[in-house]
């Protein structure tokens, strides 16, 4: 089998790679990233191209499937950009795995694709996809699920997977998501377990996550098995919330008002103190908690990581400056002092 793999260079992309690489049926992939890495991986060869501009089709011909997880969730003051990436650029990647005669395309969409839902109980695949209105990235992703709808009645000869992960994390992808999430001006000391004596505790804040490894495996998996099909929930145990948390970092849980957490989100946005809207602490208090049922029965998936080592496996990541050699991964990538984030405007564009 050859594999193209698009926007290969980020936390998801990594983590596909290395399970590709330990997967005999494939013969060989193509990682697709708008910014070429240095990094070197066994049976993948590089090429550049944006999902926005370039002609897509010559890059997918001749390939068995293909792994759509080309997303933007920074600059955050450019949301122009990110939908022409995250939403028309997905769109282009689909239509261009159809005239590249590509039967199988694998979407990386994500838990935020969901409707606001419930907290203690659990939702399937077939729960609403309507996306969490105050958050961009909730309105991108569901965007993208109602196209890919549309997209498989059109072309019934591809084989459409959609993913949806909760919160992803590894340790060489800390510094990526530092960027992402924290900015500039987080110090790494405070990522040390003993060092966090308080975590938290905002209502309805109960979160799923998964390590990116695991991910990985499950795209392997659909990737191979030509009768997957369909949304498949990636998540571990067990759901983190803030007591959860504290038991694992041994911190005490500090009760902290929703409207208070929401305002003070807000505020250091608005100071460029911090590359994230409120609208991020809206979808952590609506999504709704996964049932993973179908990946473990139908792909025969099971994650490895448990939310405990992955939680950890970040922490270290961001205490050690871990990263890969892509520019999304690599600590190089923000510059001396970090002075390239600086300079973005924090959130303002790509450093």
């Amino acid at each position: 089998m050859r594999v193209v793999v698009v926007g290969a260079t980020g936390n998801l992309g990594t983590s596909v790679l290395r399970s590709l690489a330990d997967e005999p049926r494939v013969e060989s992939v193509l990682g697709l990233a708008r910014r070429l890495p240095n990094l070197t991986v066994p049976k993948v060869e590089w090429a550049s191209a944006d999902v926005v501009t370039d002609d897509l089709v010559p890059h997918l011909r001749g390939a068995d499937a293909v792994v759509l997880l080309a997303w933007i969730i920074q600059p955050s003051r450019d949301l122009n950009r990110q939908w022409m990436i995250n939403v028309e650029g997905s769109m282009r990647v689909a239509r261009a795995t159809q005239e590249a005669g590509v039967p199988a395309l694998l979407y990386a969409s994500s838990i935020g694709a969901y409707s606001p839902g419930p907290k203690e109980s659990r939702v399937g695949e077939s729960y609403p996809t309507g996306g969490i209105l105050t958050s961009y990235y909730g309105r991108h992703k569901a965007e993208v699920e109602r196209r890919l709808d549309r997209f498989e009645r059109e072309a019934p000869g591809v084989r459409v997977v959609r993913m949806r992960p909760g919160l992803v994390f590894k340790k060489e992808a800390a510094e990526g998501i530092r960027r992402l999430f924290a900015g500039p001006f987080f110090p790494s000391l405070l990522a040390h377990p003993q060092l966090i004596n308080l975590v938290p505790e905002i209502e309805n804040v109960r979160s799923q996550v998964i390590h990116s490894y695991d991910v990985g495996e499950a795209f392997r998996l659909a990737i191979v098995n030509e009768e997957a099909r369909g949304a498949f929930n990636i998540a571990t145990e067990p759901v983190l919330d803030a007591r959860e948390i504290g038991r694992i970092l041994n911190a005490r849980p500090l009760p902290v008002p929703a409207q208070l957490a929401r305002a003070g989100a807000g505020l250091s946005w608005a100071l460029r103190l911090q590359p994230v809207p409120p609208g991020w602490l809206d979808l952590a208090r609506n999504v709704p908690i996964m049932d993973t049922t179908r990946a473990r029965t139908e792909l025969g998936w099971a994650p490895r990581y448990s939310a405990d080592e992955a939680l950890l496996d970040l922490l270290e990541g961001l205490r050690t400056r871990a990263g890969l050699d892509t520019p999304p991964l690599s600590p190089a990538t923000s510059g001396p002092f970090r002075i390239r984030e600086i300079l973005t405007g924090v959130g303002g564009r790509e450093p």
